[in-house]
């Protein structure tokens, strides 16, 4: 039994938080607020054990523990805390963790990509760049909404992961050969 919205958020910022409350509070306390905080994720979605420790540590003690790796979005999805503790996450998180919000509401959302050139002999292109430069140059339309609904674009680095990024987002950016296809004969012959 879910309400959803209202109107809770950090200081300064419009998005990243999504107000949820129980519409029945006298018989579920423990979730009378529930809300839902968006993290963005780095490029590539890499993160070190050490990283992952830290904000594990920080969702248990500030929200529930409960955490979705990653939402539609791509973010790192805190599932459940109160309203008190939406600063502490948040000061935690830019303070200690050097780690922002993700977009949320009628906004641009955090941009999203595959792992690219790091790992996949497929991309064509560098995902992880273009997707670390338009979230720094869109920076401010995460945070403070401006836009009648969402928007997202994803990033997928070859055609084989195009789907996920044509099914989740407004703009796909997808890596495509521009040239004639080559076939070494020689190397087929051989094999």
């Amino acid at each position: 039994h879910w309400k959803h919205g209202g109107i809770v958020g950090v200081s300064g910022y419009g998005g990243g938080v999504i107000g949820r409350y129980c519409d029945q509070p006298e018989m579920f306390p423990g979730v009378a607020h529930f809300h839902t905080m968006r993290v963005s994720q780095p490029a590539g979605k890499y993160y070190t054990t050490k990283y992952i420790e830290d904000i594990c540590d920080l969702w248990e003690r500030r929200g529930s523990g409960l955490t979705n790796m990653h939402g539609a979005t791509g973010d790192i999805i805190f599932l459940g805390t109160t309203t008190p503790q939406l600063e502490e996450v948040f000061w935690e998180l830019g303070h200690n963790l050097n780690q922002d919000l993700g977009g949320s509401g009628s906004n641009l959302r955090t941009p999203s990509d595959c792992l690219g050139q790091s790992r996949c002999e497929f991309a064509c292109y560098d995902t992880q760049a273009i997707c670390h430069e338009l979230t720094n140059v869109y920076q401010d339309e995460l945070h403070r909404p401006a836009f009648p609904y969402k928007f997202k674009f994803k990033f997928d680095g070859c055609p084989n992961c195009c789907v996920a990024s044509i099914a989740r987002s407004d703009i796909s950016f997808i890596g495509t050969w521009r040239d004639d296809i080559r076939i070494d004969q020689e190397a087929v012959k051989a094999y």
